[in-house]
């Protein structure tokens, strides 16, 4: 009894064992099956790669042959008397004759394939010279259809594989286009069968024919090792369970290493945002001042804050407009660049905050956004370097032009109001006082009002003006700001 329980579980495993081994064997037969079937597609598409990576480096070498012979050859031998530069050239001739690039290319492509007949590389066209009617068309359906499709998209490529001189080849053609330098040869050329060429007109094509034999050897080579290799490994035992769950690591794998890159990219494009940000907030406080700026940051729609007293600076570069129609727009623009970057300069030298240039005036105020003890000194002391400022710009291009500067101090309201173009600006009584004593100063002088002169009074040098009449004030009494009463002022 015992004996036949064993038998029967010894024929029960017996038969496990074989259906196993057909299951395995089945699967081995599919699997071959199948790594057959896609080495044949594999091997198409490495032939089909490796010669169209061959050709496209084919025509660009020769291209690029084409482009060295023009530069380096036919320029510097353009001023011979004796070289006569042709379309139909024939190194036959008794007078030297050198080929245009064009014809250069056609006599290379000739030459390669004379030296080896199963490699073609031709230049054909629509529109050949009249002693190259019988090469220089197109001569079978590839070359037609190439000329046809490549006219109608001269940045594409157009190839196949087909049988050429009875074997297997690869053939690929891509448009020549016409550059600038090549119009008026071809449209002032007596003999050119065509007079209106134009920049980027496909004037012919350049084909390259090879030959697959090397290719197909070297591919079939490579892809029955690996065949042979697979063949082997599944001998010994890789199923197709084991190849699915190497694929399956693999892509893993791949797509572990995507999300690597991709993190990687995204950290990089964080960087530049931060750098972008970096230059927005520049360009912002280049605007306006960095409290303002982040005021509207924070979403402040409409900024307006008073000052109990600031000091107010304009001036007007007096002779300007003269100068002006004396020299061209260009120089007018650099000059005025020059002179208002030496006032940027002071302004952030004394800590002043610069609200606008209107045409060739000028505007500055001290005490603003953050408030100062000190302001009129600091204008004061800005209105006296920017004469100095000019000086130094009349020495320099012997020119005889002028400040006038007016400056008052009392209220003012500033801030920023709009959606567009924005601009940290001031408005109030003070501020139109502050314009009239520039618009009604003496050519060369700093005028000020009394609320200026009775805080300067004791560290500055003035001339008393007088009374005088001030559009849309009346009769005011005003100050000519003369200079410091010690040599040294610090503010």
């Amino acid at each position: 009894m015992q004996h036949l329980i064993s038998g029967s579980l010894a024929a029960i495993g017996k038969l496990v064992y074989k259906r196993v081994i057909l299951a395995v064997t089945i699967l081995f037969c599919v699997g071959v099956a199948i790594a057959m079937t896609n080495m044949s597609e594999l091997s198409s598409t490495l032939i089909t790669s490796q010669a169209l990576q061959n050709a496209t480096l084919y025509a660009q070498a020769i291209k690029e042959a084409r482009t060295l012979y023009s530069s380096d050859a036919i320029k510097p031998l353009t001023t011979a008397n004796a070289i006569s530069f042709t379309h139909d050239y024939n190194p036959t001739k008794t007078k030297v004759t050198v080929p245009v690039p064009a014809t250069f290319l056609i006599e290379l492509g000739q030459h390669i394939t004379n030296k080896n007949p199963e490699l073609s590389v031709r230049l054909y066209s629509n529109y050949p010279f009249p002693w190259r009617e019988k090469e220089g068309g197109a001569k079978d359906n590839f070359e037609r259809e190439a000329l046809s499709y490549l006219t109608k998209n001269p940045t594409a490529k157009f190839f196949r594989r087909e049988d050429y001189l009875g074997k297997p080849a690869f053939r690929y053609a891509e448009a020549d286009i016409l550059t600038p330098s090549c119009v008026n040869c071809h449209n002032t050329n007596s003999y050119s069968p065509k007079k209106d060429w134009k920049v980027g007109d496909v004037r012919g094509i350049l084909e390259i024919t090879q030959p697959l034999n090397t290719i197909t050897q070297k591919t079939h080579s490579g892809l029955k090792n690996l065949f042979f290799l697979l063949v082997g490994l599944s001998v010994l035992g890789i199923s197709g369970l084991s190849l699915a769950i190497s694929r399956l690591r693999q892509n893993a794998k791949q797509l572990e290493q995507r999300v690597r890159e991709r993190t990687a990219q995204l950290q990089e494009t964080n960087i530049e945002l931060v750098k972008e940000q970096e230059k927005s907030d520049r360009l912002l406080l280049n605007i306006l001042p960095e409290s303002i700026a982040n005021k509207l940051k924070d979403g402040q729609n409409t900024i307006a804050d008073a000052f109990a007293e600031v000091t107010i600076l304009f001036a007007d570069i007096v002779g300007f407009t003269v100068l002006s129609s004396q020299i061209s727009a260009e120089e007018l623009l650099i000059f005025l660049n020059e002179i208002f970057s030496g006032f940027d300069s002071l302004t952030e030298k004394y800590g002043l905050e610069k609200i606008k240039t209107i045409g060739d005036a000028y505007m500055v105020v001290g005490g603003l956004p953050n408030p100062s003890t000190n302001h009129a000194e600091k204008i004061a002391e800005m209105a006296l370097d920017m004469q100095q400022e000019l000086v130094k710009f009349n020495a320099k291009y012997q020119a005889a032009i002028n400040l006038r500067i007016g400056i008052n101090t009392g209220p003012a309201i500033a801030g920023v109001i709009g959606t567009k173009k924005f601009i940290y600006d001031l408005w109030g009584d003070a501020v139109n006082t502050a314009a009239r004593m520039e618009s009604h100063g003496l050519p060369g002088t700093i005028q000020v009002t009394k609320s200026t002169y009775d805080i300067l009074r004791n560290k500055y040098l003035f001339e008393d003006r007088g009374i005088i009449h001030v559009k849309g004030k009346g009769d005011m009494n005003t100050y000519l700001l003369a200079g410091r009463l010690v040599s040294s002022q610090s503010v």
